[in-house]
């Protein structure tokens, strides 16, 4: 049967760098891979990020394909079934999923036991990206989110965390132990839960792990999420900006009460013979080059104004 992991992480997280770097450890054993990405949004900027880390593997050693998520909860099911089959058929060794950062974790779980799909697919682990430098005043629904996941989770890896301490990761744990707490978990996190490494440090050994980490079978309290418009996506195309405006105008949009809570903001910048590729949360602005690209920004957040955001990039736009 081929094996199929869940890599699950609030918007921003990290679950795409993540998947670069365990993908490659799977190729390295000699697996065939594929890479499907449930993304909250009609364009997929990740699939680019993806492309140019794998270089000449990619659709070949890996093979990577978008279902679009969103407010549509059964539609983007159906279209996540119909891109597993096609993958059962195909004959690869490992499936793994990155759902966009609204996602039910239960949904997985129902849609791998069901036909086909329970006779090709055994599941075998759910990891959890958690970013360790995030805010933890999160809204009450963001941090049901966040600990739905933790409570299947069979490894929580800390993303960003250069330079945290074992004092700071006991108070991330903490945090994220009351928060399964919030939604009537019983799991409490331990140290053999949670992997805090710097990625580029991470070794063979840490990958086994996460390998074999499995998953759990905590219940909390459901809820229902991503209705009313209380999550979405953005997106601005063709922006011509210096790099200096950029960053200003993207750390103005985060501050701004009236553009809602944005989670994140990601995209791409031309720059002459190249690209520079964005990738921004509120407590970090990542900014590198990138040998392709697509000219739009991604604004994704909580209860969002179009109209607030709309006008930073129309009022700050250089041609």
């Amino acid at each position: 049967m081929i094996k199929v992991d869940l890599i699950t992480g609030f918007l921003g997280a990290g679950k795409t760098t993540f998947i670069i770097q365990y993908a490659k450890y799977l190729l390295s054993q000699g697996m065939r891979i594929a890479i499907i990405e449930n993304d909250f949004g009609a364009i997929n900027v990740d699939r680019l990020i993806l492309q140019q880390a794998f270089g000449d593997d990619f659709d070949d050693a890996v093979q990577l394909e978008m279902v679009i998520g969103g407010n549509d909860l059964d539609c983007h099911r159906r279209r996540l079934k119909t891109k597993l089959i096609t993958m059962g058929m195909e004959g690869y060794d490992y499936v793994l999923v990155e759902p966009s950062g609204i996602f039910d974790v239960e949904e997985f779980f129902d849609l791998l036991y069901e036909e086909p799909l329970d006779r090709w697919y055994q599941i075998g682990n759910v990891i959890s990206i958690v970013d360790a430098k995030a805010e933890r005043d999160l809204s009450k629904e963001s941090e049901y989110i966040l600990a739905s996941q933790l409570a299947k989770a069979g490894k929580i890896v800390l993303s960003k965390s250069t330079g945290i301490s074992k004092e700071e990761t006991a108070e991330i744990v903490k945090y994220l132990n009351q928060c399964l707490a919030d939604i009537g978990c019983k799991r409490v996190l331990i140290d053999k839960d949670v992997l805090a490494r710097e990625w580029e440090h991470m070794t063979a050994e840490d990958y086994k792990n996460i390998l074999t980490c499995g998953y759990t079978g905590y219940e909390y309290v459901k809820q229902k999420i991503v209705e009313d418009g209380e999550y979405d996506s953005l997106f601005f195309f063709h922006v011509q900006w210096s790099l200096a405006s950029l960053k200003e105008i993207i750390k103005r949009i985060f501050e701004d009460e009236r553009c809602g809570n944005v989670f994140r903001i990601k995209g791409y910048l031309p720059r002459q013979d190249r690209w520079l590729e964005i990738n921004a949360t509120k407590q970090d602005i990542s900014i590198k080059p990138s040998a392709v690209g697509q000219e739009v920004f991604i604004v994704i957040g909580e209860n969002l104004d179009e109209h607030a955001i709309a006008r930073y990039w129309e009022n700050r736009k250089e041609q």
